[in-house]
């Protein structure tokens, strides 16, 4: 639909007279007539009863008309709007981060660089790897965090975007004590697995040597969180690959324990931008990420 329709018809509603109607719209008559029968055929009913002189309203063309106003003041408002929210974003730096990051690195990265940035605003969005990807391909966010290791590709590749390695984690095959006990008493260990939208699952499966490629192992569980792993683990229902910084606190305290025949898998805890050009504010947040950037 052309907006402009909304006004030729409101003329026409308030003159009931396609000829004044044209005039007060500064064109011809039969163009108006065409624009007036394109918006009826976009609306898919007559607005206007032409058998009667002068024309009149339909129920329908009555109904039209107070949304016809409703739409051009909102239409109006559009444009402060839109600056209204260029506004309260300006400054503000736009995140996505997985969960398991979230919760644990993120909030202590971020302490470390307010010295350097102080007065930042920050927009961060949590979700799984595969939505996050998307936030960055479709503009939605300035930065990414993930895990990541240098064998299993991302969906944001140079040249398009850039990444530096800000941490390390790993992951560790863990269960709860009593019952991998028990597992490895009668040979046979269920298995919970991340979903395919997992970042983490999505490193896991690329891998060689993991516990899925064991044949006594069995998958009982799949969910998209660490966190929600780490509860299955620690009720005993099966062994899970969860990331150091997560579980920190269960293998110290020994509600965790390291399945001790699975190797651990080394990563890195990555930030991503587009390789176009940043706003000062987000620029200034990426050469502090540099700065204090891990060494690979």
């Amino acid at each position: 639909m052309n907006l402009s329709w909304l006004d030729d018809f409101l003329a026409l509603a308030d003159t009931l007279n396609f000829s004044r109607a044209a005039d007060e719209r500064h064109m011809t008559q039969p163009a108006f007539s065409r624009r007036i029968r394109a918006l009826e055929q976009w609306l898919g009913v007559p607005l206007f009863d032409r058998s009667a002189q002068p024309v009149r309203l339909t129920p329908a063309g009555e109904w039209f008309r107070d949304n016809a106003h409703d739409l051009l003041k909102r239409v109006a408002r559009l444009p402060e709007q839109a600056r209204e929210v260029a506004a309260a974003h300006e400054g503000a730096l736009r995140f996505c981060a997985t969960h398991a990051l979230s919760l644990t690195f993120l909030p202590t990265w971020l302490r470390r660089l307010e010295m350097r940035l102080p007065g930042s605003r920050l927009d961060v969005m949590s979700d799984v790897l595969s939505q996050c990807e998307q936030a960055m391909l479709h503009g939605r966010a300035q930065f990414m965090l993930c895990h990541a290791h240098a064998h299993v590709a991302t969906a944001l590749r140079a040249p398009d975007f850039y990444s530096v390695a800000i941490g390390q984690d790993t992951l560790h095959c863990v269960g709860q004590p009593a019952a991998m006990r028990a597992w490895n008493a009668n040979g046979a260990r269920p298995v919970l697995r991340y979903s395919e939208t997992s970042g983490l699952g999505r490193v896991i499966e690329s891998l060689p040597g993991t516990l899925f490629q064991s044949p006594d192992t069995e998958i009982v569980f799949t969910a998209h969180l660490a966190t929600m792993l780490r509860a299955m683990a620690l009720d005993g229902r099966g062994l899970a690959y969860l990331p150091a910084s997560l579980i920190e606190a269960d293998l110290e305290s020994g509600t965790l324990v390291r399945a001790t025949d699975i190797a651990p898998i080394a990563l890195d805890i990555r930030l991503y931008r587009a390789s176009t050009p940043l706003a000062a504010r987000a620029q200034a947040l990426w050469d502090a990420a540099v700065e204090f950037s891990t060494p690979t």
